[in-house]
């Protein structure tokens, strides 16, 4: 390896995340609301008709374009904003270095644990056009804004929404046994990016130099080599094959 592929295996990392806790102090808030006080079943979608002047998801009712910021990233960089920029996907990812199993395992069959998204993505899509995606909830002020609120809110919402809410809570906490769990078999968001991801202009991959050692499979917090299912393009595999066989950029211009 030379001493220029060192220094990036060195800084890349690092810069990564940098970048997620940057936008943990952006837009993790944001997130925040819309899992504990966002008061529809599908959270971030409807705060156009939201009762809740002050929340602070309601950027997306002023900025709507932000919706189209997700599907264009993920066509030209695939699942980067899952591997640099999702403050979930940062909290997964420290959840995941206690996880008491890694499963980082190559088995084409783990292709199907993947259908947990597909599940999330039809049940959030059937409650927002079938249901017209309720409000079930008023949001509770408090002194105390985080838990006594959170609290509140839980106590007098509709029983579905509080079961939703601790469904999604006790699926993002299962990455304290698989880690990412969330992230590499739950999120909707991140499995309608995995199909984009399949198209996107610019990639991490294998080239035909591979000889399948699985350096980078040991190294990926998600689980998954190069260009494979759940592939994030985060870099963090770029310098650790011996064969020099991972690359990042349009695929087949090596």
């Amino acid at each position: 390896m030379s001493n220029k592929e060192k220094v990036n295996t060195f800084y890349l990392p690092k810069l990564r995340r940098l970048v997620q806790l940057v936008f943990l102090a952006v837009m993790g808030k944001w997130i925040y609301y819309g899992i504990f006080r966002c008061p529809f079943i599908v959270p971030f979608v409807n705060c156009e008709r939201c009762p809740v002047i002050t929340c602070w998801g309601r950027i997306t009712a002023y900025f709507f374009g932000f919706w189209l910021f997700i599907p264009l990233l993920a066509v030209f960089l695939g699942r980067a904003f899952c591997g640099w920029l999702c403050p979930s996907g940062l909290v997964n990812q420290m959840l995941g270095k206690l996880a008491i199993t890694k499963l980082k395992i190559r088995d084409k069959r783990m292709r199907f644990a993947q259908i947990g998204m597909v599940i999330t993505i039809l049940i959030g899509l059937g409650v927002y056009f079938c249901l017209d995606n309720p409000r079930v909830m008023i949001p509770m002020r408090t002194s105390d804004e985080y838990f006594n609120a959170v609290i509140m809110s839980v106590r007098f919402a509709d029983w579905y929404w509080a079961v939703r809410t601790v469904m999604v809570v006790s699926l993002i906490a299962a990455s304290l046994i698989i880690a990412n769990f969330w992230c590499r078999f739950i999120c909707p968001v991140g499995g309608a990016m995995e199909l984009i991801r399949k198209i996107s202009f610019f990639r991490v991959y294998k080239t035909s130099a591979c000889d399948n050692c699985d350096a980078c499979l040991r190294t990926c917090e998600m689980g998954t080599r190069p260009d494979e299912m759940n592939c994030t393009n985060c870099g963090d595999c770029l310098n650790v094959c011996h064969k020099n066989a991972i690359k990042f950029g349009r695929k087949g211009k090596e």
